[in-house]
């Protein structure tokens, strides 16, 4: 754990109270703060008492005395309309931060010139993540990963000179981060997203942005017109990474095919039979992961083995394993056509499953990938509507539930005569129609392939 020391002898106003929001009131309280929280959710102020935190309705505070209110990333500053306890606090001539500015202000109070890795972008951030944070501990590095990963960031050790910080984080968490000054900033890559949060497609780059304009060094995706044109912007230290066939800018790390290349075509690294990272997406995520070991001293060989030892994450490309010829991959963190067109662009012969609850756009804007399809299967409530896309395009069956998917996939792919067919759980849909989350029905695909007769991990 962290504690913020920072804050210590000041009171403290929290709103939510789910897993980093509690990370939150324990590294307040071992610094020295006074916390008073609050939940709108009953179980979550319950869960908080058990634990003998605070708990008292902000409505009812006297904000006079608070010097922060801590916000949650989850709840609204400013989109569809800012929660209830903004205007409060903004009253209050109060400020409002996240969990990620606390642990800023303590790196800049303990260890000011300890590594910070700050990770972001829409699409493939949790992987870059992960595969940075390898990479470092391959070589030997005190690691610690966390923030929009999964685990909180007040959760981890705190910040010390030879010890490196590598974090995601969202726009939510950004927003919250006045302080922001990683020694890397990485952003990826912008698609529209979340724009029910922050207005604007204009408003969300430019909340991205800032992880790159205060970093001592600058890694920017610029495949993509927007991050082209913040590479531009950043005037100080730079490496733009780019992908072959995807955007006209030059890169100082560029991916041709498996191969990852300086500017001048020196190969800093191979991706070739390294599963975990199939496809032009995974290439730019390790290019990231090459720029962050380069300005991290870590050495060619070291970095080379990593990259090798990676295992990818679940639910992100993830092999499952075989039935004969028949690939299975469980790709559900794919709750977009864009991320769903990664996965398409890796693989031919693809019996894909797809559907769940739609997204805007739906799963038309991959009709240029159809031709890699030889069928697909459809779930969930998009069912009508993806079936309409696909008809006189793509064949397809609609299955309605991923079990009968998975069966029916398993068997026309077992039955094909390419020779290697990939059963594909990629959705492009969010997951609430029938799961609670991506991670769920990952886990029920996984479970669904390993029952499988003759399915070999």
């Amino acid at each position: 754990m962290t504690p913020a020391t920072t804050f210590a002898g000041q009171k403290i106003a929290l709103f939510g109270l789910g897993g980093s929001g509690l990370a939150t009131v324990r590294s307040l309280l071992a610094g020295g703060a006074d916390v008073l929280a609050w939940d709108d959710n009953a179980a979550s102020r319950d869960r908080a008492r058990e634990q003998g935190i605070t708990v008292s309705d902000l409505r009812e505070a006297d904000w006079s005395g608070f010097s922060s209110l801590v916000l949650a990333p989850g709840v609204p500053l400013t989109h569809p309309e800012p929660h209830w306890t903004v205007p409060l606090a903004q009253a209050a001539d109060v400020e409002i931060i996240g969990d990620i500015e606390i642990f800023c202000r303590e790196r800049a109070t303990l260890a000011p010139d300890a590594p910070f890795v700050a990770i972001t972008g829409t699409n493939g951030k949790s992987t870059t993540t992960a595969l940075t944070a390898h990479v470092l501990r391959e070589a030997g590095r005190d690691v610690q990963m966390g923030g929009n990963i999964g685990t909180a960031i007040l959760s981890l050790e705190p910040p010390a000179d030879g010890r490196v910080h590598v974090v995601e984080l969202s726009t939510f968490q950004i927003d919250l981060t006045p302080s922001l000054a990683p020694s890397v900033g990485v952003l990826l890559n912008l698609t529209p997203d979340h724009l029910d949060r922050h207005g604007t497609m204009e408003n969300y780059a430019a909340i991205k942005e800032r992880v790159v304009a205060s970093a001592g060094l600058a890694v920017v995706g610029v495949d993509d017109a927007w991050c082209a044109a913040i590479a531009v912007r950043r005037g100080g230290p730079r490496v733009r990474i780019h992908v072959e066939g995807h955007g006209d800018e030059a890169g100082d790390l560029t991916v041709q095919g498996p191969r990852i290349v300086d500017s001048d075509g020196t190969g800093l690294a191979d991706l070739t039979g390294i599963g975990s990272l199939r496809g032009a997406h995974n290439g730019q995520n390790a290019a990231v992961a090459v720029a962050v070991a380069r300005a991290l001293e870590i050495e060619d060989e070291a970095l080379a083995a990593a990259l090798r030892s990676f295992p990818g994450l679940a639910h992100r490309m993830e092999g499952l394993g075989r039935r004969g010829r028949v690939l299975f991959v469980n790709d559900s963190k794919a709750t977009n056509a864009d991320s769903t067109e990664k996965a398409l662009l890796a693989f031919r012969d693809i019996h894909w499953i797809v559907g769940g609850k739609a997204k805007e756009g739906g799963i038309e804007p991959l009709s240029p990938l159809f031709e890699r399809i030889a069928h697909a299967y459809l779930i969930g409530a998009s069912s009508g509507a993806f079936a309409a896309t696909l008809e006189g395009r793509v064949p397809f069956t609609r299955c309605e539930t991923l079990e009968v998917a998975t069966e029916t996939a398993a068997k026309a792919a077992a039955a094909s005569s390419a020779p290697e067919p990939v059963v594909l759980l990629s959705p492009a849909c969010a997951s609430y129609d029938q799961f609670p989350n991506f991670e769920v029905r990952g886990d029920r695909f996984r479970v669904l392939v390993q029952a499988l007769p003759d399915a070999t991990a």
